[in-house]
């Protein structure tokens, strides 16, 4: 089932709110109407009520009582829509207009005993008419009969006839301005969501070649905007991901291929002609070396692939990294005569961590550190216990330093600073990627620095359980 769409949702709202609102505004408005027709027939009533009062006040004997009705009718005269009706205490009817109409259970010929007014107002209808009245006990002028029941109504037809056109008008009047919000509505959400469809635009657009586009913030709601820069630094972070896939796929594809290449000359050259035992032996030395490399090389892609998904989990023994360090030295020792570097070591430090793997992340620097350093230079390697429960391990090597711009992606896979340099060193440009991955393994951190000729490889690693801390 298709779900609404959130304009139509917002339409939907919108509307429903305005219309309730409407609603209860028209209810107020024909309540308040009604009132006002009531207080006003409420006035008119009581009115004729002291217009009777007056009138039955002049009657003095029997013979102006004789005479009330004429007195009552010429005192009415001009009022068509009134009716009276007048009553003894005992229940006998003195007077009743023509247009006198009064219900019986509202309205009796007798008061009760003690209620002078029964009740204050009252509204009915009587066939197609609706009337409203009131009864009260007026007092008259003869003393044969002190006091009269008194009843008052008034015609309300016309009050009812204008209240039902109103309330028509009125309803029709929400019925069109809830048709009308709602419309409104639309297009309110309609040009509301026009950044979020500019959004979505440029989402679409987005591909491996337009990676570069961005939203623009600035021209963006206060709502949208933290959404729109989420959205820009998320499109920054893949397009460098992207990038840097595609030099990896490149310089991984060369790594292939030159190995590859050499040993398809080599054995395209062995089978050129007819050569002796050794001379294929020689062939087959060489093309074994070539296969170490791509082995190497795949084995290394293996261990990041892992380290990427969280599947690379060291094991934990307490390490000396003094004693490592010390041994690494006694590995590389051909290596460093060769070059003519020489090694220092200072300070100590131990880490709960997994040996081979640490052994060969510092394996990794130090061969970095030694293949960088020229000729009567000197690599020095220092441990040192830190105050916040680590232990930080730093090779620094002199040499070229290098530009800042390269310093941030020297971890990235086969990624190389100076690539004519690094090419005579014979590695693939994974070591320091790796030697990351296993920092990161043992819930540490690596950075370096360059500067002043001299380049500074600085790792910290947890120190763990039974760490002696030293002042760096």
């Amino acid at each position: 089932m298709r779900r609404p769409s959130l304009t139509l949702r917002l339409t939907l709202l919108f509307g429903t709110a305005s219309t309730a609102v409407l609603v209860v505004l028209g209810y107020l408005v024909g309540i308040a109407v009604q009132g006002h027709f009531a207080e006003i027939d409420g006035d008119e009533l009581r009115g004729k009520v002291e217009l009777v009062r007056h009138t039955l006040a002049k009657l003095r004997t029997a013979e102006d009582f004789a005479s009330m009705p004429g007195r009552m009718d010429d005192a009415l005269i001009g009022h068509p829509h009134l009716g009276v009706r007048l009553s003894a205490s005992d229940g006998t009817l003195l007077y009743a207009s023509a247009d006198a109409t009064f219900p019986a259970e509202e309205f009796p010929l007798r008061l009760a005993e003690g209620l002078p007014t029964s009740p204050a107002i009252a509204t009915w209808r009587h066939g197609r008419h609706s009337f409203r009245g009131t009864m009260t006990s007026v007092p008259t002028g003869y003393a044969g009969m002190p006091r009269a029941n008194l009843a008052v109504a008034v015609s309300i037809d016309h009050h009812v006839a204008f209240f039902e056109a109103f309330a028509r008008s009125l309803w029709i009047s929400i019925a069109a301005g809830a048709l009308l919000t709602a419309a409104l509505g639309w297009v309110a959400a309609r040009r509301g969501l026009l950044p979020v469809r500019e959004m979505t635009a440029v989402a679409r657009s987005i591909s491996a070649s337009r990676l570069h586009d961005r939203l623009r913030v600035e021209t963006l709601p206060p709502e949208l905007t933290p959404l729109a820069t989420a959205f820009n630094e998320m499109l920054a972070r893949l397009e460098d991901s992207f990038r840097r896939l595609s030099d990896f796929s490149s310089d991984l594809a060369h790594e292939f291929k030159t190995p590859l290449s050499n040993v398809m000359t080599q054995t395209e050259v062995a089978l050129s002609r007819s050569r002796s035992p050794d001379e294929y032996r020689e062939v087959l030395y060489s093309s074994l070396e070539e296969c170490d490399r791509l082995a190497r090389t795949v084995s290394d892609m293996l261990f990041l692939a892992k380290a990427d998904h969280g599947q690379v989990i060291p094991t934990r023994e307490r390490i000396d990294l003094a004693r490592e360090v010390r041994e690494l030295f006694e590995f590389y020792d051909a290596f460093v005569e060769e070059r003519r570097v020489a090694l220092d070591a200072a300070g100590e430090g131990s880490v709960d961590g997994d040996r081979l793997m640490l052994r060969r992340a510092i394996g990794n620097l130090l061969s970095n550190a030694i293949a960088h350093t020229a000729r009567g230079g000197r690599v020095t390697v220092s441990i040192a216990a830190s105050h916040d429960g680590t232990v930080r391990l730093a090779v620094e090597n002199p040499g070229k330093t290098i530009p800042p711009e390269h310093l941030p992606r020297l971890f990235d896979r086969f990624y190389r600073a100076d690539p004519a340099r690094q090419r005579s060193t014979g590695g693939a440009g994974l070591g320091l990627a790796i030697t990351r991955s296993i920092v990161t393994a043992h819930g540490g951190s690596i950075a370096v620095t360059s500067k002043d000729g001299l380049t500074r490889f600085e790792m910290s690693l947890p120190a763990g359980s039974g760490a002696v801390l030293s002042p760096m």
